[in-house]
């Protein structure tokens, strides 16, 4: 197999140069060209053909968001990762850049004080990513598309009484969409994993609440579990949910990584089961890796659900396909119809009382 075509975009010469180093190691990987401006990348992709691009976003003259634009008009499709700062201004940018197209980001080390360590950060962020995008674009080309799985609820259903999500590379994009389908009166919490560092997940669920009728914010300890709300983890943090008394409350805790990520997916699932057992709702969207699998697995011999997102609307296959592999989706749906299949379950027994997530979002 050819190795994967790496085209670096950054202002600065010493980041390509570590760039450069850091993913030639790799035997499957090749950088195929170097640019210092947005302008010359441009002029490059046509002369070099890269299966991916890492492209800085500060940069002069046409910065990387300019950038990124102008290569999502010609090159729909091209992989892109951003590479940017752990800041509040940085996350921000980061955000916007990937509501604009981007595939995914790797945040730059700062103050590690060596630059072998700053280079075996960024090698060990960017190489996974670069090859999960890559297999990824290629998979869909190559394969068949996922066939929809539909699950009718039935009468004696257990009554959903809350919903998790977990995801990561395309999640934001996929939750911009998901949430505000979700109509306001949604008459259960939701609770929600996705895999970014601190302050990127306080500013996310700032920017999906303001495009919600459900109110989104990030979690923290000791917030009760209210119907038409939705909390996500923060990072560099695991989320988990504990009964105390009459109510649910958020506990957040920095146990180890699970599948290298803090927060995982996998301790708030757990959590899930453990308190809802059969009332629980689980959805894994778009993202690399296989966090989610483990605790699908205690949701469904609960008796829980699990919905995934398919492959052909999915940025990378990894999580939902991990779990579809595992036979523990329920359901397999698109990200434009899954809003829909959530509603559809979660009304089951509670259609008299909702009689607006009825008319508006179940009826075929």
């Amino acid at each position: 197999m050819p190795p994967i075509r790496i085209l670096i975009v950054d202002d600065s010469s010493v980041i390509r140069k570590i760039l450069g180093e850091g993913l030639a190691a790799d035997p499957g990987l090749e950088v195929v060209g170097t640019a210092g401006t947005g302008s010359i990348a441009l002029s490059k992709i046509p002369q070099v053909n890269p299966d991916l691009v890492t492209l800085d976003i500060e940069m002069p003259g046409m910065n990387g968001l300019e950038t990124l634009a102008a290569i999502r008009k010609t090159y729909p499709k091209l992989p892109v990762i951003m590479f940017s700062t752990l800041t509040e201004r940085g996350a921000a940018i980061t955000l916007d850049a990937l509501a604009l197209g981007a595939s995914d980001y790797v945040t730059k080390p700062s103050n590690t004080g060596s630059l072998d360590v700053t280079l075996n950060q960024i090698r060990a962020q960017l190489i996974p990513k670069v090859k999960a995008l890559c297999a990824s674009r290629l998979s869909r080309l190559s394969a068949p598309a996922t066939p929809l799985r539909r699950v009718t609820p039935v009468g004696d259903a257990p009554r959903v009484e809350v919903l998790a999500i977990g995801t990561s590379t395309g999640g934001p994009n996929a939750l911009a969409e998901l949430l505000p389908a979700i109509p306001g009166d949604f008459p259960v919490p939701i609770v929600i994993v996705q895999h970014m560092p601190p302050v990127f997940t306080r500013l996310l669920a700032s920017r999906l609440n303001d495009r919600s009728a459900l109110t989104v914010q990030e979690g923290s300890p000791g917030q009760s579990l209210k119907a038409g709300e939705a909390w996500i983890a923060p990072g560099d943090f695991h989320m988990t949910l504990e009964s105390q008394g009459t109510s649910v409350r958020l506990s957040t805790n920095q146990d180890p990584p699970e599948n290298s990520c803090r927060p995982a997916v996998d301790p708030l699932f757990r959590s899930v089961a453990k308190v809802f057992g059969c009332h629980a709702l689980a959805v894994i969207l778009t993202g690399m890796g296989a966090d989610g699998v483990n605790g699908c697995q205690h949701i469904r011999e609960k008796g829980g659900q699990v919905y995934v997102q398919d492959e052909a609307s999915s940025v990378v296959w990894g999580m939902p396909g991990s779990v579809a592999a595992a036979g523990l989706a329920n359901g397999v749906y698109p990200i434009n119809a899954m809003a829909h299949e959530i509603v559809r379950r979660v009304v089951t027994k509670r259609g008299a009382a909702f009689p607006s997530l009825l008319t508006s979002n179940v009826q075929s």
